[in-house]
């Protein structure tokens, strides 16, 4: 049993029942050799033709298919392309069998110090899906991704627009960004709500957009402004499609980072992400004096505990609150003044 590499790619080279076998593992040498070692335990334990006769579906067939099953939900399809692309690196050329924890492990240590936690569990989160299916398809008896936990991620960023930088923003924008961005400033509804936005979606009359919030399956309202009434009235309907913001052959648009990034690089704002509109959204409500739940409902959060962060924006909240308690022990101790002026006069 060796390892030896040809090309950029190791293979490892091993004998079954006097059978040479070789496999291609792909450009980690640590890898190569931790599956070479996995090979020698299944041979010793009689397990390997058990193992390797369940499942003979390659990874790469395997997320092929599963890509094929995922563009029912285009949502999610362009995410799961772009992780499965660099699963693919990794796992190439392997078969779904062959995987293990360790391996995942390897994966996760090796992507954590390429890119950020998020991006490492959106590629995990992909992964053990796929297993999921494969079960569910008869390709995998269980999941190696099962025990690989997440890393932990910084949701803390909170950057937000002052309203003089609202103002440069949307002075900057392109004619078909303005009413998108118009949309993110006055509704915190996230850029695939948006983009996905249907005219049947929005009440003219009552002046509420029906959105359906994609990570819990469910609906809520958002009451529209004057701003926002008069933007979106004014956006030009295609004769051809459903969809609010579109391209000119009727398209929703796919994504607007290009235009979004000219946009704040002509107003001169940095530090700055599409998502962070929705922050804009929330803060400027917190700041205002609305209260953290009416913000939750708003903005869709399944617990308070995301609409926290925006709780420091408000520091007369707690003020406010303890002068209603005031003003309630005021009225008590009025009331019992009165009572007792009454007995013993």
């Amino acid at each position: 049993m060796a390892i030896f590499k040809k090309g950029k790619d190791w293979y490892i080279d091993y004998y079954i029942q006097g059978r040479r076998k070789r496999e291609k593992i792909g450009t980690n040498r640590k890898l190569a050799l931790s599956v070479l070692a996995k090979r020698k335990v299944e041979i010793a334990e009689n397990r390997y033709l058990e193992i390797h006769q369940r499942s003979r579906v390659s990874f790469d067939d395997h997320a092929d298919e599963y890509l094929d099953f995922s563009k029912t939900n285009k949502k999610s399809w362009t995410r799961d392309r772009t992780s499965i692309n660099n699963l693919m690196a990794f796992f190439g050329g392997m078969e779904l069998g062959e995987i293990t924890s360790l391996m995942i492990e390897q994966y996760k240590a090796q992507r954590k110090d390429k890119v950020k936690p998020g991006t490492v569990n959106r590629e995990l989160s992909c992964l053990k899906h796929m297993f999921t299916k494969a079960i569910e398809w008869g390709r995998a008896k269980e999941s190696p991704a099962k025990t690989v936990k997440l890393l932990k991620e910084n949701n803390k960023r909170l950057r937000y627009l002052t309203t003089e930088e609202i103002q440069r923003l949307i002075s900057a924008c392109s004619p078909h960004l303005k009413p998108i961005v118009i949309t993110a400033l006055n509704t915190g509804m996230r850029k695939r709500e948006i983009l996905d936005l249907k005219w049947e979606d929005i009440d003219f009359h009552r002046e509420i957009i029906f959105v359906k919030n994609t990570k819990n399956n469910e609906w809520r309202e958002i009451p529209m402004n004057k701003v926002l009434v008069e933007t979106l009235k004014n956006v030009k309907k295609h004769l051809d499609s459903d969809y609010v913001f579109c391209n000119i052959i009727g398209r929703p648009f796919g994504n607007v980072r290009k235009s979004f990034d000219s946009a704040l690089k002509l107003s001169g704002i940095e530090d700055f992400l599409f998502h962070d509109l929705r922050h804009t959204f929330a803060s400027h409500l917190v700041m205002s004096g609305a209260d953290l739940i009416t913000v939750k409902e708003l903005l869709g959060h399944k617990s308070i505990r995301m609409t926290l962060r925006y709780a420091h924006l408000s520091p007369s909240h707690k003020r406010r609150a303890v002068e209603k308690m005031s003003q309630a022990m005021d009225t008590n101790m009025d009331t019992r003044k009165k009572e007792a002026t009454e007995q013993f006069s």
